[in-house]
């Protein structure tokens, strides 16, 4: 039976999405986004010659990262919510997305020229940008984003870190969260009130303990499940290559979210990254019962430990889109939280993210 937010919601709050351009803004796939463009079917044959086993094993098909993801796409793909759940996509949350240019804040002021709502898009809730704390000059970038946009509400800085070198990294050592540089330059976004998104796999969810802890009044949102690597199938070189494993992953990752969750009253939790290829996730195209099905033990325990107050909805579109659609991501959601009752679903959908961003 499938779950509608029909008379539970007015629309839905999508707290995390990414948008970019690799031919007018400074991207990674900047370089390979016009030999894309050029033969497509070729650049993906080539896939495994162009890009390393990481990278390959994140996106899945150069389709959704080497051609511009712009306002106009994304309320593309949010149109199947209506028959998904019955309620449309009111606004989004862009999270950082690799701008490569020397200014963060650049990413903040270009998205305030993207024509969110215009021809029933979606609207631009909130920005968050990215500032590396370690850096002396933080607070100096920070206000920087401040100035470029109202919307602005804070910091995504990637510290993902996998002993497997077949697994991207976003960081280049471990323990980064809990160095003495990133403690101490994490005062610049505390003291400006502003939240931050904690991106680590499952094993990096002490870290976050201990950032939580250090700075209690700040809010910390965690992201993608802190993803177990592999646990929907096997990643990069040696990660997850058996069910016994796969299930030790899931154990510890239990645990640790657990104990994040019950001693850290300033972390809440986005249902985000459902479909996402890190968890290892590999066919294309996955039904809502599919997606449901393998998502549901990550699914059920966040919410349990987390509670109806402290968890919001993320699409991570357009990096989930190699794996689902966004009805089905939205739809799989919704139907494993149905049991919790409609009060859970519009906390989750709506309610939350206008706590947590300030909206």
């Amino acid at each position: 039976m499938t779950t509608s937010l029909q008379g539970v919601v007015p629309a839905i709050i999508d707290t995390h999405i990414h948008q970019w351009d690799p031919f007018t803004t400074p991207r990674e796939a900047s370089r390979l986004a016009p030999l894309y463009r050029r033969a497509p079917r070729l650049f993906e044959r080539l896939l495994p010659v162009l890009l390393p086993l990481p990278k390959r094993e994140l996106v899945l098909t150069a389709q959704h990262v080497a051609r511009a993801y712009l306002p106009e796409d994304y309320a593309h793909d949010t149109a199947e919510t209506l028959e998904a759940v019955g309620v449309p996509v009111e606004a989004a949350v862009h999270v950082q997305a690799g701008w490569h240019g020397p200014d963060q804040s650049a990413e903040t002021a270009w998205l305030e020229t993207l024509p969110f709502g215009a021809s029933g898009r979606p609207a631009l809730a909130a920005v968050m940008g990215n500032a590396d704390p370690r850096d002396p000059g933080c607070g100096d970038l920070l206000d920087a984003h401040l100035r470029a946009s109202e919307r602005f509400r804070g910091v995504r800085f990637m510290t993902t870190w996998h002993p497997d070198r077949g697994v991207l990294d976003w960081i280049d050592e471990p323990g980064v969260m809990t160095s003495p540089a990133f403690l101490r330059g994490f005062a610049a976004i505390a003291e400006r009130g502003l939240s931050f998104d904690a991106y680590v796999y499952s094993h990096q969810l002490p870290e976050v303990v201990t950032l939580a802890q250090e700075y209690p009044d700040t809010t910390i949102v965690l992201d993608h499940y802190a993803p177990p690597v592999g646990v929907c199938g096997p990643m990069g070189r040696s990660t997850a290559r058996t069910d016994g494993e796969r299930r030790d992953l899931l154990a510890r990752w239990r645990d640790d979210i657990a104990h994040l969750a019950g001693s850290c009253p300033n972390v809440v939790a986005k249902h985000s990254g459902l479909a996402f290829p890190t968890l290892g996730h590999r066919e294309r195209g996955l039904t809502r019962q599919q997606l449901a099905e393998r998502v549901a033990p990550l699914v059920e325990h966040t919410t349990e430990v987390f509670g109806p107050d402290r968890l919001l909805f993320g699409s991570n579109f357009p990096m989930d889109k190699s794996v689902a659609a966004y009805g089905v991501v939205v739809g799989a959601l919704a139907d494993l939280l149905a049991g919790g009752g409609p009060d859970l679903l519009r906390k989750v959908f709506r309610d939350n993210a206008r706590a947590v961003y300030r909206l």
